[in-house]
């Protein structure tokens, strides 16, 4: 009989080695399980990016087993947005992966507009797209900073997270509000971007390609990284595909594959654009699929802000979209329609639909299914941090235990996307 785990919390159970392999399997001779030892790495440890547990049992510092504990962050958003009409369910989607809200409400917006089968303006789309992408590259920053970070590389962390607060401002700009924007709305947007949007976001363009210059020069070459990343956490093309890895984690293996192009959605059929792939599908080839995606976004956020024409960015439905604030004072309904949308909200076909669009960490899908009524009667999401986590056992067998850092910072995991 193997060495029992001690029992950190009341909730998780003790599991002897033989337990464990029994759960999740392994593909290494056992020569003397005896000799094994059986960790619990979290869930407070900060190299897991949340509250992540991980039950990992080793053969002297090398990986024979390991199984990812979840649900300690577990917040019940799903079901909770089946209670609120599908506007005020919006603001529970932000709090999935928190570090890329824009994408999360594209993806619920965007399932409640097909619902409805109703079409936005141009210029809504379009400040979708861009909003979308500076979405994708401040989740990026985030990723390089903490995972840089989590290798000893002190300053790109700080670098990245600099860069962000401008994106930050560029969220508080439009929405009000830094991390939990509930900016993309049932029909449009919450408001029109303001004036300065436009420049501000050049500006960005303009001095952030030196940036990451600065990032690669920093780590690309760097004998430390290299030998922390190169070779590490190698999974291959095909078990990619059969895991259901997507985003960066599949197309460092080699596989070309992207929502945006593959099954465009928002007019991203109008944009040019590269999809980064790497073969090695190693830690270093997940990072280097990143760094280029950030300057692929950039891309179509010069083409997107070339393509921004004045006009509407709401539909002219007040059923769905409240009116306009200057009605309220010159017409009764104006009134009354502000005034349902927001007690009542508006009902939706009984019907069903799923949404798929490619979030900075892979394919994120929502299904919905409405009842006739004002409110969700079913939301599920296909998280890609859910996903990806689940390869974790593949990726780090026969690894050491030092390694695990750096597969788990590769593949970008966000907790609150897990437990939801």
């Amino acid at each position: 009989m193997g060495p029992r785990l001690p029992q950190t919390t009341a909730n998780i159970q003790e599991l002897t080695v033989e337990e464990l392999r029994a759960k999740v399997g392994t593909g290494m001779e056992i020569l003397d399980a005896e000799e094994h030892m059986l960790l619990s790495m979290g869930p407070q440890h900060p190299s897991t990016h949340g509250v992540l547990r991980l039950l990992i049992e080793l053969d002297g510092e090398t990986v024979v087993n390991l199984a990812p504990d979840i649900g300690f962050l577990h917040t019940g958003i799903e079901k909770n947005m089946e209670s609120k009409t599908f506007t005020k369910a919006l603001v529970m989607t932000d709090r999935m992966d928190y570090l890329s809200p824009m994408t999360n409400n594209m993806a619920y917006i965007m399932a409640v507009e097909k619902l409805l089968g109703i079409d936005i303006t141009p210029r809504a789309q379009t400040i979708r797209v861009i909003l979308a992408e500076i979405s994708r590259i401040s989740s990026h920053l985030v990723w390089l900073g903490t995972h840089a970070l989590d290798l000893a590389a002190m300053s790109v962390f700080l670098y990245c997270f600099r860069e962000r607060e401008y994106l930050l401002d560029i969220y508080e700009m439009v929405a009000g509000q830094r991390m939990m924007v509930s900016y993309f709305r049932p029909g449009g947007l919450w408001r029109d971007v303001p004036d300065e949007f436009v420049p501000a976001v050049r500006h960005f363009l303009d001095f952030f390609p030196a940036k990451i210059a600065d990032y690669e020069a920093l780590l690309d070459r760097n004998p430390i990284f290299l030998a922390r990343t190169k070779g590490v956490g190698v999974i291959s093309g095909p078990e990619a595909v059969a895991w259901g890895l997507s985003g960066p984690s599949m197309r460092g293996s080699g596989v070309d594959w992207d929502n945006r192009r593959d099954m465009p959605y928002a007019g991203y059929e109008q944009y040019e654009f590269a999809v980064p792939v790497e073969q090695e599908g190693d830690v270093y080839a997940r990072y280097r699929c990143r760094m280029l995606e950030m300057r692929e976004s950039m891309r179509i956020i010069r083409q997107a802000l070339d393509r921004l024409k004045p006009g509407p960015v709401n539909i002219d439905n007040h059923k769905i979209v409240p009116p306009p604030r200057a009605e309220l004072g010159r017409s009764m309904e104006a009134v009354i329609h502000h005034f349902k949308l927001w007690t009542e909200g508006f009902c939706a076909p009984a019907d069903y639909v799923y949404q798929v669009i490619e979030s900075p960490r892979g394919e994120i899908g929502c299904y919905l299914r409405g009842d006739g009524g004002n409110k969700p009667a079913r939301v599920h999401f296909r998280g890609p941090s859910y996903v990806n986590l689940a390869s974790l056992p593949l990726m780090a067998k026969n690894r050491f235990v030092a390694d695990l850092v750096a597969v788990i910072g590769s593949i970008d995991i966000v907790l609150g996307e897990i437990d939801r």
